[in-house]
């Protein structure tokens, strides 16, 4: 998906789980005053909003919400269970409805999922067969959203990287560029590889040219911090990098907090700086 395709000058996207871990140390619930929500993603200086879709009833409510404050849905996220026969078929029917209703709706562009692991806390690895059957369903999803004119981009945490990443390059080296395209994480490839910034750079030399999105967060020593910065990843040199190759995605700000995080500002305050420094960084993409 070229520059052009997300119109000039392309967003700045702001993920939702960021915004959730914020909350969620306030003690607050955005769901309980989705309004007032939407409200402080607009002034956080954010041009769209990245939301998890969930059902028919809370899209139209959100897209409601989002286009009385002139919030963008550029792109979606929406969950899928795709590594088994009897059950992706009807995932695949899921995502497929709620993002037709999106691009509908909002305009909806790209369609970011995450095939869920076994189990988001345990230790528990999918068989080859079971990757083997989320690759062909991953593969069908992409083609479905691309007839509808979506864009489908393959998303990663750190599970798929263990055990040599089988699961994460088998995701990508078996299904075709044209149907599913890639949503890079910068720190959850940074994070499941160890901390390496060399896999980060491998995998842009290997599948760089099917990034479409980017999701952005910055750690220091490992620990996710309030605002998007310096820290453990160069990301200018990760921009001067994408730029160099013509590579221009949808800029998606997923600057989250985690247990360890200082805990020094609310989610306005941080969103507003993380949001005016990402337009420096990535000033030639938003441009």
């Amino acid at each position: 998906m070229s520059h052009e395709k997300l119109n000039t000058p392309c967003p700045l996207a702001t993920n939702v789980y960021p915004w959730y871990t914020f909350y969620k140390r306030q003690g607050r619930d955005f769901e309980a005053d989705l309004e007032g929500f939407i409200k402080e993603v607009k002034q956080s200086g954010a041009d769209s909003l990245e939301p998890v879709l969930k059902s028919a009833e809370s899209t139209d409510r959100l897209s409601d919400v989002m286009s009385n404050q002139g919030v963008a849905m550029v792109s979606a996220y929406v969950n899928s269970e795709l590594h088994e026969k009897g059950s992706s078929q009807e995932s695949i029917e899921t995502v497929i409805r709620l993002a037709t209703q999106a691009q509908v709706r909002m305009g909806t562009k790209i369609i970011v999922t995450n095939p869920s692991p076994i189990n988001w806390e345990g230790p528990e690895n999918k068989t080859d067969d079971q990757i083997l059957v989320q690759g062909e369903a991953l593969n069908q999803l992409g083609e479905a959203l691309s007839v509808e004119g979506l864009t489908l981009a393959y998303h990663n945490h750190d599970p798929e990287l263990r055990l040599a990443a089988r699961e994460f390059h088998h995701m990508l080296a078996s299904t075709d560029p044209e149907h599913v395209k890639f949503c890079l994480d910068s720190h959850w490839i940074y994070r499941g590889s160890g901390n390496s910034n060399v896999v980060l750079y491998d995998v842009i030399r290997l599948y760089g040219d099917r990034i479409v999105e980017l999701h952005i967060r910055q750690s220091q020593n490992g620990i996710w911090t309030e605002t998007f910065g310096d820290g453990d990843i160069d990301y200018d040199r990760l921009t001067k990098t994408l730029n160099n190759r013509c590579i221009r995605p949808l800029i998606t700000i997923e600057q989250a907090v985690e247990e360890k995080s200082l805990n020094t500002m609310n989610s306005l305050e941080a969103h507003k700086i993380s949001h005016a420094q990402a337009r420096k960084t990535f000033a030639p993409f938003l441009a």
